[in-house]
């Protein structure tokens, strides 16, 4: 079987109701719903909550929520591998055996089909432990610089300071959109960053960490833009 699930809790700080709270005219997890189902890879897209009004929106858009989750796994320290490792021996315990298993992000609203379709075929082929998405940062990390306590500046790494930026090697970070692995690598806790794990590259314009009412202000005009050039 092949599985994704979305995690919703319901406790968002920084942003009250994260989860559900209308980006461009639709709940935000409605966007990761719809992306899991149009990519056409899966017997079963649930979500995995806490909150009675998430689970409802969640329904409504078309997923199951064929439990709640236990309230130990879903406060602020509660990561993301345990989730789905509980959702994983729910299925399970119910006789059923989810096989490739996807982690899709609640908060991720430019998530796509195609490329979820992209990570499992990318998963199988490299008969790897996970396969995720990723994307460059936009200046060399070698060249990043503290702020100290008494308001100066200092490289975090000095030695390349004569460095020329086009000889620095490119690095990428974690995009924070959807996580595929085999069963027995969420159940087993194996670490997502290794050389058991291969990436799915994305465009750097297609990827926003939503923590912060800035963030959601940034990926809403991001988004609108991106539809209007669609549409044109």
């Amino acid at each position: 079987m092949k599985l994704a699930i979305i995690p919703a809790r319901g406790g968002s700080k920084r942003i009250p109701r994260k989860n559900i709270k209308s980006f461009c005219g639709k709940p935000m997890i409605a966007r990761s719903i719809e992306a899991a189902l149009q990519s056409g890879c899966f017997d079963r897209v649930i979500v995995s909550t806490d909150d009675a009004e998430i689970a409802e929106v969640a329904r409504q858009h078309g997923a199951e929520v064929p439990f709640i989750r236990p309230a130990e796994l879903a406060d602020d320290h509660t990561a993301t591998i345990p989730v789905i490792r509980h959702a994983i021996e729910w299925f399970i315990a119910r006789g059923e055996s989810p096989r490739h298993v996807c982690c899709v992000y609640a908060t991720a609203p430019f998530v796509s089909g195609e490329d979820i379709g992209q990570g499992l075929k990318m998963l199988i082929e490299n008969d790897c432990a996970y396969a995720f998405s990723v994307t460059s940062y936009a200046f060399p990390i070698q060249r990043a610089i503290r702020i100290t306590h008494e308001g100066r500046v200092e490289m975090f790494s000095p030695e390349y300071f004569a460095t020329r930026s086009q000889d620095l090697e490119e690095a990428y970070h974690d995009a924070g959109q959807f996580y595929w692995g085999q069963a027995g690598a969420w159940l087993e806790r194996k670490p997502l960053f290794g050389l058991h794990s291969v990436p799915i590259v994305l465009p750097r314009h297609r990827v926003q960490d939503i923590d912060t009412p800035e963030d959601w202000a940034r990926a809403e005009w991001l988004f609108k833009a991106m539809q209007a050039q669609t549409e044109q």
